[in-house]
């Protein structure tokens, strides 16, 4: 059951990544010449206006392919522009017809085109957040319980406290607390709170626990999540996405400091096996926790795949956009050619990088680390 909900949740977040492309490009006019859901053989397919929409044999994703991506200007009729037998009047006419092709697009076309992706990724995950946030409220960062010797009880907090900063950064969520102590690591950690209307500032330092191998705050949540009002709700679930895309960036500024590595990634079969592990976790609670387990993963991945891909590295969304700057900079585009070298090696890199991550994952499941 595991895998099946990871390839539905995989699949909706692809596919609206890709929409993202789609419809961005017909916007600019962009010829758009296939737009899939799901990867492999096509087990059904129509063509509208000179796009194939095509549903594939493996649900695992999908692809917006445009005209001329690969730097090379395709006859949208199917016949070989290096043919000298083929009959190139009848491509003068067709070229064009259904829009551009990608390369001949203005920049700023293809900035917003390649960019939307990733847009529409965090948009995807705000739609979720407010049936989340809308059914079951959100975890607002007041203080519940106060350990005895710890740190939050030695700087002064006390239940009912609402904490509005830690290290000059906004609190919004109680998981932002845990958050910051974690990249935290024992230092110490200038707080800001409300206490009855009144602004306070104080220093918490973390304490290690030697039986847990870890630094703690002292302190926990009030006593679950809290409903909120309709206007509410749309906020939070903003600051739900912010959230998520904030944990995904520190993550990774966690493994470029080396506080974090390679074994610490997981792939699709990690997710898929987390998906199973939630899934017999909240299946007692009934069908609505469930699904809502469910949407929580949709949205993490979702807001994942959106950072990750404005990384700027070859083969990614980023890696085009740090491309298309140095044509804004050059005022003129890179050579077709050294550009799909570029992207092929970030795409042989990327590839060996998700062989290594499926080990790990592997190891991980028989190992049951």
């Amino acid at each position: 059951m595991g895998i099946i909900l990871f390839i539905l949740i995989f699949c909706v977040v692809v596919v609206a990544h890709e929409f993202g492309h789609f419809i961005i490009a017909k916007v600019n006019g962009i010829h758009v010449v296939e737009f899939a859901v799901g990867m492999g053989p096509t087990l059904l397919g129509f063509e509208k206006n000179g796009t194939k929409y095509s549903l594939k044999l493996l649900p695992i994703g999908g692809a917006c392919m445009f005209e001329g991506e690969d730097g090379r200007e395709e006859a949208t009729d199917g016949q070989n522009q290096d043919d000298p037998s083929s009959d190139k009047s009848d491509h003068i006419t067709e070229k064009g017809k259904y829009g551009k092709s990608f390369p001949e697009a203005p920049l700023f076309a293809r900035i917003a085109t390649v960019v939307a992706g990733p847009i529409f990724n965090f948009i995807l995950a705000f739609f979720l957040s407010l049936f989340i946030v809308g059914s079951i409220g959100t975890d607002l960062p007041v203080v519940g319980d106060v350990t005895e010797g710890g740190g939050a009880k030695a700087a002064g907090l006390m239940s009912g406290d609402v904490i509005t900063k830690i290290n000059h950064h906004k609190i919004h969520l109680f998981r932002e607390i845990s958050l910051e102590a974690m990249l935290a690591d024992g230092s110490s950690m200038n707080v800001t709170y409300e206490r009855n209307g009144k602004e306070y500032r104080t220093v918490l330092t973390p304490v290690y626990s030697q039986d847990a191998g870890r630094y703690y705050l002292g302190i926990a949540m009030t006593g679950g999540y809290t409903k909120l009002s309709p206007p509410k709700v749309i906020v939070y679930s903003g600051y739900e996405v912010k959230y998520w895309i904030d944990t995904t960036i520190k993550s990774l500024g966690m493994l470029l400091s080396g506080k974090a590595g390679v074994k610490d990634l997981s792939g699709p079969v990690g997710m898929a096996d987390a998906v199973g592990d939630i899934y017999t976790e909240s299946k007692s609670d009934g069908a609505f926790y469930v699904w809502l387990n469910m949407l929580n993963f949709a949205i993490l991945l979702s807001a994942n795949l959106g950072v990750l891909n404005l990384i700027p590295f070859p083969a990614l969304d980023g890696g085009r956009l740090f491309i298309y700057l140095i044509e804004l900079i050059r005022r003129k585009p890179l050579p077709a050619e050294k550009e799909g070298i570029i992207n092929f090696v970030g795409f042989a890199l990327l590839m060996l990088l998700m062989v290594v991550v499926l080990y790990n994952d592997i190891a991980r499941i028989v190992t049951g680390r």
